[in-house]
């Protein structure tokens, strides 16, 4: 699957980064995670502290698919609002949404500072704003919603908006306490925690079949390599390649675009070098780095063709520089690293694990939407404690069979 094109700006903030031997031998485990991404990494965060026996194999090298175009802005809130989702799944349902999205950024602030390598993980306050003067009633209904549930917000007018930025907007919620993190560092640094505690991880290692051998209770993975893996359990953990394993019909890909700029020495226009983005769809997103780079990405497209997709990124590129001029106009910026890159969404606005049939003692981590490291976070937290103790109250939520309209 040609998931993304272009130049990477994450692999190039550590060009030393651990590798793993290809797998040569046939092995058995307990747990067997398929993805060296992201949300591979964080199933090994949780799986790395319990008895079980766990293997990884990456079909290339860790970080290299997704996770090194993800823009990793580490937010709760996400494209779909929650006062939208609430008219699906009910309002206690999507408060337990919220709570565990909540949880899971906290986690990950735990996890960057009890790993060896430096994950660049800071804690940003976000400006969510209104694109046009029809979204201010839904953003203010959207902000009442996260005051109520305890989220630290405040609402800017446009006033306030001014005072503090070189660009208006009607309206927006301001989040305290948001995040960024480098995505391929805590990739990497996840991994490595997880191999100095014992779990085995392979790289160019890909799955070529599989299958159920009802007598042993065990899934059998077939590799390239030309050797196999007896597992009691799964987790398919191949981000967007994963749809190319089980069609999950709920999941529908886009796609995006991302510019990365050359280091930028003042920030004193932009308040508290905040995440930004808006109301409108296909919206803009920017956000700045470790080295003081600025990441601009968003202007989606709806075509799902690799060349269609490639064949516009030059111009992609020129207008989220263009765009990012308009609001920031006395911060000069050149693009270093530019791509395009397909993104997951579900048609419900949750992300998904996939249980099926025909998939015995599996799960599919389908962490898709604009917070997928977050999404991540969530989903392997669940499936691991669902493998260890037999039962995690929160998977009905995301099971891709979940309830709708659940308000009871």
């Amino acid at each position: 699957m040609n998931v993304q094109s272009g130049t990477y700006y994450w692999p190039t903030t550590f060009p030393d980064a651990p590798s793993y031997p290809a797998l040569k031998e046939d092995i058995s485990c307990d747990v067997l995670i398929i993805g060296g991404g992201s949300s591979g990494a964080q199933c090994t965060y949780y799986l790395a502290d319990t008895n079980l026996d766990v293997a990884l194999i990456e079909k290339s090298t860790v970080g290299s698919g997704s996770t090194s175009s993800n823009t990793a802005l580490i937010q709760y809130s996400g494209e779909k609002m929650f006062t939208d989702l609430i008219n699906t799944f009910g309002e206690d349902y999507i408060n337990r949404h919220l709570q565990l999205l909540t949880e899971a950024i906290n986690e990950m602030e735990k996890a960057s500072m009890n790993v060896t390598i430096e994950c660049e993980f800071n804690r940003r306050d976000t400006l969510y704003s209104a694109s046009c003067a029809e979204d201010v009633e839904s953003l203010r209904k959207e902000y009442e919603f996260l005051r109520k549930h305890g989220c630290e917000v405040a609402f800017f007018t446009k006033e306030q908006i001014e005072e503090k930025y070189p660009f208006s907007r009607d309206a927006a919620i301001y989040s305290y306490n948001d995040a960024e993190i480098n995505p391929f560092r805590f990739t990497h640094a996840l991994l490595e925690n997880a191999s100095r505690k014992g779990i085995r991880i392979y790289e160019n290692t890909e799955m070529n079949g599989h299958h159920y051998d009802e007598e042993r209770g065990k899934m059998i993975v077939s590799t390239k390599n030309g050797v196999s893996i007896q597992a009691r359990h799964i987790i398919f953990a191949a981000g967007y390649e994963g749809m190319e394993i089980k069609k999950e019909k709920k999941a529908s890909f886009v796609s995006t675009y991302t510019v990365t700029t050359n280091p930028v020495e003042d920030f004193s226009k932009w308040y508290n070098r905040t995440l930004i983005w808006e109301t409108a769809r296909p919206y803009l997103f920017m956000r700045t780095t470790r080295d003081n780079r600025i990441i601009i990405g968003g202007l989606d497209d709806n075509t799902t063709y690799p060349e269609d997709r490639d064949s516009k990124l030059i111009n992609k590129k020129n207008k989220l520089i263009e765009e990012f001029n308009k609001m920031f106009p006395t911060i000069k910026v050149q693009p270093e690293y530019y791509l395009s890159a397909f993104y997951g969404g579900t048609s419900d606005g949750l992300p998904i694990i996939g249980q099926y049939e025909e998939y015995p003692n599996c799960y599919f981590l389908f962490a898709f939407g604009d917070n997928g490291m977050v999404y991540s976070q969530v989903l392997s937290k669940i499936i691991v404690k669902e493998i260890v103790d037999g039962n995690s109250p929160d998977l009905a939520l995301y099971l891709q069979k979940r309830p709708l309209l659940n308000k009871g």
